[in-house]
Parts: C-alpha cells; structure tokens; sequence
C-alpha cells in the first residue's frame, strides 16, 4: 500500500467522497442543520417585510396628512397642543391619558421618513422623539452583530459539530466503519475523503444560507441606494463575508473531525472547544489568537460590538487586540486545520473496530 501512486490516492479520495456526499447531504439525524443555517435567513426577511410595511404606511400616512420636517423640527417644548397643531396640522393618531392630578396626551406626526412623537402633560409639550427608519449603516452593524455572534460561534459552530464529527462517530454508531476499513484504501486517504466531504456540504449549506441573508436583509432598499451600496463596499463586504463562512467551515471542521477520532465522547471536547471560543471577547489579548474566531472575525468586514468603544462594567471585562492581517489569519487557519487533520490522520492508522465494547 505505500507504494500506491498519487494519483490512485486521489482517485480513491474521489471515491470516497462521492459515497459520502449523499449521506451527508441527505442524513435525516442532519436536518436540523438546515433548520439552524435558514434561521437567519428568517430573521431577515421578517425584517425586511416589516420595513416595506413601515415605508408603505408612512407614505400613506405622510399623504393624508402631508407636514414638512422644516415644520416639525420648528416645534419646541413648552407649546400647547394648539400652536403644535396650528405649525404641524392635525396628528395621524392621538392618544390621551387621564389620571387624578394630570393628563398626558400624545400626538404622531410623519413626514414620510420619520415619525415624530410629541407628548405632553396638562397640554404642555414636554418630550419629543423621533423615530427614523434604520439606515444601511445600522443595518450592516446589525448584520455583522448577528453574524460574528450567532451565525459563526452557534450555527456553524453547530452545524460543523453535527457533520464532522458524525464522519466516524457516526458509522461506529450504524456499524458501518468497517467496511471502509477492510477497503484497500490508506487510512490518510479516508480521513481526506471524509473530510473534503463535510467540507463540500458544510461550506454549500452555510455560504447558500449567508447569501440568502445578505439578500434578505438588503431585500427592502430602493433600487437607487441597493445599487449605490452594491458598487460601493457592499460587493467586497458580500465576499469577505462568505470567504469567513467557508474559512469557519474549514477550520471548524479540522477540529471536530479530529475530535470524533480521538475521544470516545466526542462532546466533551466540543463544549470546552465552544466555551473558549465564546470567552474569546473576555480573554487576555495573547489567549485571544488560540482560537478559531478571533482569525475569523479579524477577516470580517465590519467590526461587531462590543468594540473599542465600551464603557461601564464592559471596560472592564472586554479585553482587545489588534486584528490580524488577512493573509496571516487565512494561512494560520489553514495551518492549525492541516495539523490536526495530521493528527486524525495518525490517530486512524491505530483505528481497530470493536463493536461490543464501543
């Protein structure tokens, strides 16, 4: 077997990854992998039909009771309702209050982007707020917030939990992993073959999602400010965005494919491995580089918070560090992925089949 040609290697990875596609792609103990990648998805088209309904009913609403922002930026606390209405008009929704001692009333004025809530207190304007529509830059911070700690440290972290460990683990649970090893197959060409494997489903499943997200939560913008947006950063930011997917299915899944050879519960090393990643904000910045996250969030395009700027008891618990270039963060995780498929690699070698024990 040692003097096999590199190229029936490659043939026989091929092969065994084409036998594990479907199973990995279509294993009914994965469905909820689906499920945890669409979720943001959801999350995001709700947001965006909420939006078109907003912006549909502050037209309408501006329509019937058309006030310029000139006018309702002129009003000022201390006015009556009667100099509000007599610069504003009549408001589109009036609510009063009464109680003992006082009565509180609130006036809703729009001038198609922004609703303008007055209220006042025995007919004397005491608060107002605006309440403007969330603009791109928010939205692209709150995208990265839901990406960098929900996307990235729960589902892919989950999701490559579910399908790399499963490679072994799971055929030593169905009684199956022996046929592969009575192949005439090296045990580095299986671990490669399984690995590409859950590779190719991982990164096609969370990289679809993550499209899928960027086309929902941009879904609600005009034309005008999509395009304008798209030609600006927002081409580079939907690439960087799924370069880190496809780097987090990589490196998460060197580790948990590792995991599922080297310990009999592969669990226990997946929790400690999801605790440090997520005590990676609050760890010394030299402690913060021994983990997956901090290379993946150094590549993302937008810097989620907690950032530089905190304060209160965050200051005090959030620890930083200085990003790391791109091309070190991919290098290192290609690195850090290659050594421990190495070390999987080594760990199959002694692999023995003992079904009535495990």
């Amino acid at each position: 077997m040692n003097d096999l040609p590199i190229g029936l290697w490659w043939a026989q990875i091929r092969a065994v990854v084409r036998l594990e596609m479907k199973k990995t792609f279509f294993a009914r103990r994965g469905l909820w992998i689906y499920l945890l990648a669409l979720a943001p998805v959801l999350l995001y088209l709700g947001h965006s039909f909420n939006e078109m309904r907003l912006r549909e009913y502050n037209t309408e609403m501006a329509a019937a009771h058309a006030v310029s922002t000139e006018a309702l930026r002129s009003i000022r606390p201390g006015m009556s309702t009667s100099e509000v209405e007599a610069k504003a008009g009549t408001p589109y929704t009036k609510f009063t209050f009464r109680r003992r001692d006082h009565e509180r009333t609130t006036y809703g004025y729009t001038d198609g982007e922004t609703n303008y809530i007055f209220s006042f207190v025995d007919d004397e304007l005491e608060g107002i707020s605006e309440r403007t529509r969330p603009g791109l830059a928010q939205d692209s911070l709150i995208f990265a917030t839901v990406f960098q700690f929900f996307y990235l440290r729960l589902a892919i972290f989950f999701g490559c939990v579910g399908v790399f460990m499963n490679l072994f683990r799971g055929e030593l649970i169905d009684k199956s992993l022996h046929f592969y090893l009575l192949a005439p197959i090296r045990r580095e060409v299986l671990v490669a073959g399984k690995y590409l494997a859950g590779l190719i489903a991982t990164v096609v499943i969370f990289t679809t999602s993550t499209a899928l997200q960027l086309w929902a939560a941009t879904l609600y913008l005009d034309k005008r400010v999509l395009n304008d947006y798209l030609h600006g950063a927002g081409w580079g930011h939907a690439a960087a965005y799924l370069g880190v997917t496809a780097l987090a299915c990589l490196g998460y899944g060197g580790v948990f494919l590792a995991a599922g050879l080297l310990f009999k519960n592969p669990m226990i090393p997946a929790a400690t491995v999801l605790l440090w990643e997520s005590a990676n904000i609050f760890l010394p910045a030299a402690l913060k580089k021994i983990s997956v996250i901090f290379y993946l969030q150094s590549l993302c395009p937008v810097v989620a918070p907690p950032g530089g700027d905190v304060s209160g008891i965050w200051a005090l618990l959030v620890s930083s560090a200085e990003p790391t270039p791109a091309a070190i963060a991919i290098a290192g995780l290609f690195a850090v992925t290659a050594l421990v498929l190495v070390a999987a690699s080594l760990r199959a070698r002694k692999l023995e089949i003992n079904y009535g024990t495990d």
